[in-house]
């Protein structure tokens, strides 16, 4: 099978000849920036500075020649911007406490008074930075810049409208000319298009707005559906009909050549429980999935994927009802989350995208055995008439040995190839 082929039956619940793997894919599926120059070096490649692909999280792009080192099997196009407001363009370098790297020339940073740095929305330095990385840091933590209100009614719901705006000819151009250089590949599709984050905190504070509006803090924002759900409900119906007819005139340029779609990372789950009730979900999200994701299974062949951290074992169900295909990063670590239950329960109704080895622990502390010894349990337990693509619970971190980076990917060849 090619790459895209392999994906192709895993997603549809076909077991492929090999379990696909994919690292570097979405935005949650990839490596800091430190960790992907070490596995460049590490594999012998070309010494050249790693392009930041998402300056929040300082996630690192994987070139095609690492990913062809890898073997991996998902090329990703990927989100216009960066959640701060700027765009993949005109590379420029910078140093990263040391380390160089590549950033769009909408990066801009001052030194802040600790000794890390701010970061400006759009690339604007007239207007409050809306992130700061601390001394060493590893990443840029949004900064809170909402405004105090005393009523809601104060507030309009369209103020936390403001970055779902119309998709522009400049952007549909952009997903248009990336997958058609994505279809001249083997690998499979998954489109990175945004628009439908239903909450999603990461977004809530705008980054990537000079002045936010509305509810902007994250404490804020996860009590809202409970004391202003009129302004919840009003503010994803209008959402989701922008998403729709953003996704129409995205669907139209790229067509059905696009295996995957990603375009929400709300999170539910704690390490120990849900954010909300499920009658909850059921009352402000469900009607909202329900929509954008039925809009795209009757208008697409797209498979929908699903970003959601942590125990979020009873919700599945739901999420499953709501139209979502794929579940990512699978958090086994998580309470109630044991893998052999998940595929058990739901292995049928829904894809696993992820689940393959700690990264809170196993991977950036255990040993070089106990990644690899992990890495093939998961697979055997995931990857049993399809529905699993292999990649770790989420993000791998900065400080993660480059040796247990490849014991995992090894491990995945290993087992591939014992099959």
């Amino acid at each position: 099978m090619t790459s895209r082929e392999r994906v192709r039956a895993a997603i549809h619940h076909r077991e492929p000849d090999q379990v696909p793997m994919d690292f570097g894919g979405i935005s949650c599926t990839t490596m800091h920036v430190t960790c992907v120059a070490a596995l460049r070096e590490y594999y012998g490649l070309e010494k050249r500075p790693v392009k930041v692909a998402e300056p929040y999280i300082m996630s690192g792009f994987f070139d095609e020649d690492l990913r062809r080192a890898i073997g991996c099997d998902v090329l990703t196009v990927s989100n216009y911007g960066t959640a701060f407001g700027f765009n993949h363009n005109n590379w420029k370098e910078w140093d990263y406490f040391g380390m160089p790297v590549l950033v769009p020339e909408g990066f801009e940073v001052t030194e802040n008074e600790g000794g890390g740095y701010d970061i400006y929305p759009q690339g604007d330095r007239s207007v409050p930075p809306s992130g700061r990385m601390p001394k060493n840091g590893f990443f840029f933590d949004a900064i809170i810049r909402e405004q105090p209100f005393e009523d809601i009614e104060e507030l309009d719901f369209h103020d936390n409208l403001e970055e779902f705006g119309p998709v522009t000819d400049e952007m549909l151009a952009y997903y248009k000319r990336e997958t058609q250089k994505a279809e001249k590949t083997e690998w499979a599709i998954i489109g990175e298009f945004g628009y439908v984050g239903l909450g999603d905190v990461g977004g809530i504070p705008g980054p990537g707005l000079k002045h936010p509006k509305g509810i902007r803090s994250i404490d804020g924002w996860y009590m809202a559906p409970l004391l202003y759900p009129e302004y919840v409900h009003n503010m994803f119906s209008a959402q989701v009909e922008i998403a729709i007819e953003n996704l129409s005139k995205i669907k139209a340029v790229v067509g059905d050549e696009v295996d995957i779609f990603y375009g929400c990372g709300t999170d539910f789950g704690t390490q120990n429980s849900l954010f909300c009730s499920l009658d909850t979900f059921r009352e402000i999200y469900m009607p909202y999935y329900k929509k954008i994701n039925g809009w795209i299974h009757d208008n697409t062949n797209w498979k929908v994927m699903k970003h959601c951290c942590g125990a979020i074992f009873a919700l599945i169900p739901l999420l499953i009802e709501a139209g979502v295909d794929i579940l990512n990063p699978v958090q086994c670590s998580a309470k109630g989350m044991d893998p052999k239950l998940l595929k058990q329960e739901y292995g049928k109704d829904i894809v696993f995208y992820g689940g393959g080895v700690d990264t809170q622990k196993v991977l950036p502390f255990g040993t070089v055995q106990e990644v690899r010894e992990q890495v093939l349990e998961r697979c055997e337990i995931f990857s049993p008439n399809g529905g699993f693509i292999f990649n770790a619970v989420h993000n791998v971190q900065h400080g993660t040995p480059v040796e247990n980076i490849v014991a995992m990917i090894d491990a995945v060849h290993e087992f591939n190839g014992n099959r």
